[in-house]
Protein backbone atom coordinates (compact mmCIF):
# COMPACT_ATOMS: atom_id res chain seq x y z
CA UNK A 1 0.00 0.00 0.00
CA UNK A 2 3.01 2.23 0.92
CA UNK A 3 4.42 1.61 -2.26
CA UNK A 4 1.30 2.50 -4.40
CA UNK A 5 1.24 5.76 -2.22
CA UNK A 6 4.44 6.19 -3.28
CA UNK A 7 4.12 5.85 -6.91
CA UNK A 8 1.14 8.56 -6.91
CA UNK A 9 2.99 10.95 -5.54
CA UNK A 10 5.82 10.48 -7.77
CA UNK A 11 3.03 10.50 -10.66
CA UNK A 12 1.83 13.71 -8.90
CA UNK A 13 4.86 15.60 -9.15
CA UNK A 14 5.90 15.11 -12.14
CA UNK A 15 2.33 16.39 -13.47
CA UNK A 16 2.80 19.24 -11.25
CA UNK A 17 6.09 19.68 -12.78
CA UNK A 18 5.09 19.38 -15.94
CA UNK A 19 1.70 21.84 -15.73
CA UNK A 20 4.30 24.63 -14.15
CA UNK A 21 7.01 23.71 -17.18
CA UNK A 22 4.38 24.68 -19.84
CA UNK A 23 3.24 27.77 -17.92
CA UNK A 24 6.64 29.19 -18.08
CA UNK A 25 7.50 27.71 -21.50
CA UNK A 26 5.90 30.46 -23.27
CA UNK A 27 6.17 34.21 -23.53
CA UNK A 28 5.11 37.26 -24.80
CA UNK A 29 7.24 40.58 -25.97
CA UNK A 30 5.65 43.85 -27.32
CA UNK A 31 7.30 46.34 -29.77
CA UNK A 32 8.98 48.84 -28.23
CA UNK A 33 7.55 51.52 -30.13
CA UNK A 34 9.26 54.25 -29.03
CA UNK A 35 12.72 52.66 -30.96
CA UNK A 36 10.95 50.55 -33.49
CA UNK A 37 10.52 51.53 -37.39
CA UNK A 38 10.19 50.46 -40.52
CA UNK A 39 12.29 52.26 -43.10
CA UNK A 40 11.39 52.15 -46.99
CA UNK A 41 13.06 53.89 -50.31
CA UNK A 42 10.80 53.92 -53.21
CA UNK A 43 13.02 54.89 -56.43
CA UNK A 44 12.20 55.72 -60.06
CA UNK A 45 14.99 55.55 -62.56
CA UNK A 46 16.21 59.28 -62.06
CA UNK A 47 15.60 59.61 -58.40
CA UNK A 48 14.09 58.05 -54.89
CA UNK A 49 12.51 58.76 -51.89
CA UNK A 50 12.78 57.34 -48.78
CA UNK A 51 11.03 57.62 -45.13
CA UNK A 52 9.99 55.13 -42.28
CA UNK A 53 6.81 53.98 -40.54
CA UNK A 54 5.80 53.05 -36.74
CA UNK A 55 5.19 49.68 -36.02
CA UNK A 56 2.86 48.26 -33.15
CA UNK A 57 2.59 44.56 -31.73
CA UNK A 58 3.90 41.18 -30.08
CA UNK A 59 5.62 38.30 -30.63
CA UNK A 60 5.50 35.32 -28.27
CA UNK A 61 8.44 32.38 -28.29
CA UNK A 62 8.85 29.26 -26.95
CA UNK A 63 10.66 30.43 -23.32
CA UNK A 64 13.80 29.79 -25.47
CA UNK A 65 14.11 32.67 -27.54
CA UNK A 66 12.50 31.08 -30.45
CA UNK A 67 9.68 33.10 -31.90
CA UNK A 68 6.48 31.00 -32.76
CA UNK A 69 3.95 33.90 -33.42
CA UNK A 70 3.66 37.36 -33.90
CA UNK A 71 1.04 40.28 -35.12
CA UNK A 72 2.02 43.36 -36.15
CA UNK A 73 0.36 46.91 -37.17
CA UNK A 74 1.34 49.35 -39.13
CA UNK A 75 -0.39 52.64 -39.05
CA UNK A 76 0.17 54.29 -42.56
CA UNK A 77 -0.65 58.02 -41.33
CA UNK A 78 2.75 57.64 -39.50
CA UNK A 79 4.69 57.34 -42.75
CA UNK A 80 7.21 59.94 -42.88
CA UNK A 81 9.93 61.18 -45.66
CA UNK A 82 13.81 61.98 -44.74
CA UNK A 83 14.88 63.40 -47.87
CA UNK A 84 13.11 66.08 -48.87
CA UNK A 85 14.08 69.44 -47.01
CA UNK A 86 11.54 71.82 -48.43
CA UNK A 87 8.14 71.53 -45.77
CA UNK A 88 5.70 71.83 -48.73
CA UNK A 89 7.66 69.44 -51.15
CA UNK A 90 7.87 67.23 -48.45
CA UNK A 91 3.74 67.54 -47.35
CA UNK A 92 2.88 67.09 -50.76
CA UNK A 93 4.79 63.31 -51.06
CA UNK A 94 3.59 62.16 -48.18
CA UNK A 95 -0.56 63.58 -49.07
CA UNK A 96 0.15 61.95 -52.71
CA UNK A 97 1.49 58.86 -50.74
CA UNK A 98 -1.51 58.06 -48.48
CA UNK A 99 -4.00 58.92 -51.35
CA UNK A 100 -5.69 56.49 -53.59
CA UNK A 101 -2.68 56.10 -56.30
CA UNK A 102 -1.15 54.30 -53.69
CA UNK A 103 -2.15 53.75 -50.10
CA UNK A 104 -5.46 54.82 -50.15
CA UNK A 105 -5.62 55.37 -46.24
CA UNK A 106 -9.38 56.84 -46.21
CA UNK A 107 -10.36 53.09 -46.95
CA UNK A 108 -6.68 51.39 -45.67
CA UNK A 109 -5.38 53.02 -42.15
CA UNK A 110 -3.24 50.08 -41.74
CA UNK A 111 -1.00 47.55 -42.95
CA UNK A 112 -0.66 44.34 -40.85
CA UNK A 113 1.53 41.71 -41.07
CA UNK A 114 0.72 37.85 -39.27
CA UNK A 115 3.97 35.41 -38.85
CA UNK A 116 2.88 31.97 -39.98
CA UNK A 117 6.18 30.19 -39.87
CA UNK A 118 10.10 30.76 -38.19
CA UNK A 119 12.35 28.74 -39.72
CA UNK A 120 16.99 28.91 -39.20
CA UNK A 121 18.50 30.88 -42.27
CA UNK A 122 21.62 31.48 -43.67
CA UNK A 123 22.99 32.98 -46.79
CA UNK A 124 26.43 33.55 -47.67
CA UNK A 125 27.42 37.13 -47.18
CA UNK A 126 23.90 37.66 -44.67
CA UNK A 127 23.81 38.48 -40.97
CA UNK A 128 20.48 37.47 -41.29
CA UNK A 129 20.02 34.22 -38.87
CA UNK A 130 16.37 33.21 -39.18
CA UNK A 131 13.12 33.44 -41.84
CA UNK A 132 10.17 35.06 -41.12
CA UNK A 133 6.98 33.84 -43.09
CA UNK A 134 4.08 35.60 -42.72
CA UNK A 135 0.39 37.15 -44.38
CA UNK A 136 1.75 41.16 -45.20
CA UNK A 137 -1.94 42.63 -45.88
CA UNK A 138 -1.97 46.07 -47.67
CA UNK A 139 -4.51 48.22 -49.26
CA UNK A 140 -7.13 45.75 -48.95
CA UNK A 141 -5.16 42.57 -50.11
CA UNK A 142 -3.32 39.66 -48.16
CA UNK A 143 -0.77 37.65 -49.61
CA UNK A 144 2.35 35.56 -48.22
CA UNK A 145 6.05 37.19 -47.89
CA UNK A 146 9.63 35.82 -46.04
CA UNK A 147 11.87 38.65 -44.28
CA UNK A 148 15.32 37.08 -43.92
CA UNK A 149 16.27 38.77 -40.45
CA UNK A 150 18.88 38.87 -37.76
CA UNK A 151 17.07 38.24 -34.77
CA UNK A 152 18.84 38.39 -31.06
CA UNK A 153 17.20 37.06 -28.27
CA UNK A 154 17.48 37.52 -24.44
CA UNK A 155 15.83 36.60 -21.25
CA UNK A 156 13.47 39.82 -21.61
CA UNK A 157 14.39 41.39 -24.46
CA UNK A 158 14.28 40.22 -28.48
CA UNK A 159 15.95 42.51 -31.55
CA UNK A 160 15.04 42.09 -35.16
CA UNK A 161 16.75 43.97 -37.99
CA UNK A 162 16.18 42.56 -41.77
CA UNK A 163 15.84 44.24 -45.76
CA UNK A 164 13.95 42.93 -47.98
CA UNK A 165 12.26 44.23 -51.27
CA UNK A 166 8.28 44.47 -51.73
CA UNK A 167 6.98 44.27 -54.92
CA UNK A 168 4.19 46.94 -54.43
CA UNK A 169 1.79 45.82 -57.89
CA UNK A 170 1.53 42.30 -56.01
CA UNK A 171 -0.84 44.51 -54.04
CA UNK A 172 -2.67 46.45 -56.31
CA UNK A 173 -0.49 49.00 -56.14
CA UNK A 174 -0.32 50.20 -60.19
CA UNK A 175 0.00 53.85 -60.02
CA UNK A 176 2.97 55.09 -62.60
CA UNK A 177 3.83 51.43 -63.67
CA UNK A 178 4.00 52.28 -67.27
CA UNK A 179 8.11 52.77 -68.23
CA UNK A 180 6.64 55.26 -71.03
CA UNK A 181 5.14 57.91 -69.26
CA UNK A 182 6.67 60.82 -67.65
CA UNK A 183 6.62 58.99 -64.05
CA UNK A 184 7.75 55.76 -63.82
CA UNK A 185 8.27 54.37 -60.04
CA UNK A 186 9.98 50.47 -59.98
CA UNK A 187 7.88 47.57 -59.09
CA UNK A 188 10.17 47.11 -56.02
CA UNK A 189 10.65 49.15 -53.12
CA UNK A 190 13.34 48.32 -50.20
CA UNK A 191 12.01 47.82 -46.78
CA UNK A 192 14.42 47.83 -43.81
CA UNK A 193 13.18 46.72 -40.01
CA UNK A 194 15.08 47.89 -37.11
CA UNK A 195 12.67 46.24 -34.27
CA UNK A 196 13.08 45.89 -30.74
CA UNK A 197 10.92 44.10 -28.36
CA UNK A 198 10.44 43.71 -24.49
CA UNK A 199 8.94 41.18 -22.66
CA UNK A 200 5.68 42.23 -21.30
CA UNK A 201 4.87 42.82 -17.96
CA UNK A 202 8.07 44.66 -17.45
Amino acid sequence: MKRKINYACIALAFLTACSHKDSISSMEFKADEQNSVIEWKGSAPTHFHEGAFKVSGNLQTNGKGKITGGDFTIPIASISNIDLTNEAEREALLNHLKSPDFFNIALHPDARFHITKVEPYTSAGSSANTIITGDFTMVGQTHSIQIPAKVIAEHEKISAEGSFKLNRLQWGMNSYNDPEQQLYILPDVDIKLQLHFIKSGL
